[in-house]
């Protein structure tokens, strides 16, 4: 049923989609090394791997972007080294992760892996079904890479609060980033060795970057709170 309804909201709203593709500022990827190591003992390896938000967009440096983050608080968490690494390609579907990110894994296998997809499936109108086969796929490479890493996949992004998407587009993509979301916690309760990380509530315009579209790096650093947490709770 929801999927019925997305597409003849989405139709009504298809210009001013055309017209924020057009008109968005865009924003270049973090500086910084994609690669880095925090000392300590028995180090845990850490791969963020996924779309704009791996790639830090909206951040500094990809050290106040969110695998830096999350290293650091791993760090903290649980009193070991990290050796961490960013795999992030601005624009890319779970499809085109698996295509083109998942090949450049280093050879040793990982500990945690991090993943954020699927806003750009959204935008690129993929169905409901051919997201949930993408994402599975993706997933079960990561598996295969390194069964005994955990897995965090986050959740769709509060898109219903985005400030770069005027309205009735911000509703209209907000009601199908849910049904993402619904889709993608479905798919994570049949896969035992991965967790999903929603993002909970609504986000406040000063939560955003500057483009109105990705995290702050205040906001990255309370999104690796939650990764960490999941990850302890394993």
């Amino acid at each position: 049923m929801r999927h019925a309804v997305f597409w003849p909201a989405f139709a009504l709203t298809l210009p001013q989609a055309l017209w924020v593709r057009q008109t968005a500022r865009r924003f270049a990827d973090a500086e910084g090394p994609t690669e880095g190591s925090i000392d300590g003992p028995d180090p845990l390896r850490l791969c963020g791997i996924g779309d704009s938000i791996i790639a830090g967009v909206g951040c500094r440096t990809l050290n106040q972007a969110l695998i830096g983050h999350t290293a650091r608080t791993l760090h903290e968490e649980v009193k070991r080294g990290v050796h961490w690494q960013a795999l992030g390609r601005t624009g890319s579907t779970a499809g085109g992760i698996l295509r083109r990110l998942v090949p450049q894994l280093h050879e040793q296998t990982m500990d945690l892996f991090v993943v954020s997809a699927g806003v750009n499936d959204l935008t690129a109108l993929k169905t409901l079904s051919k997201w949930s086969a993408s994402l599975e796929a993706l997933l079960r490479a990561l598996h295969a890479h390194s069964p005994q890493a955990r897995i965090i996949l986050l959740g769709m992004p509060p898109m219903h609060c985005f400030p770069l998407l005027p309205q009735p587009l911000r509703a209209v993509f907000g009601f199908r980033a849910h049904s993402f979301d619904l889709t993608a916690s479905d798919l994570l309760e049949t896969l035992d060795f991965a967790t999903y990380v929603p993002f909970d509530g609504d986000f406040r315009p000063e939560q955003f970057a500057a483009d109105g579209y990705h995290p702050s790096e205040a906001s990255c650093a309370e999104i690796a709170d939650r990764i960490v947490d999941a990850f302890a709770k394993r």
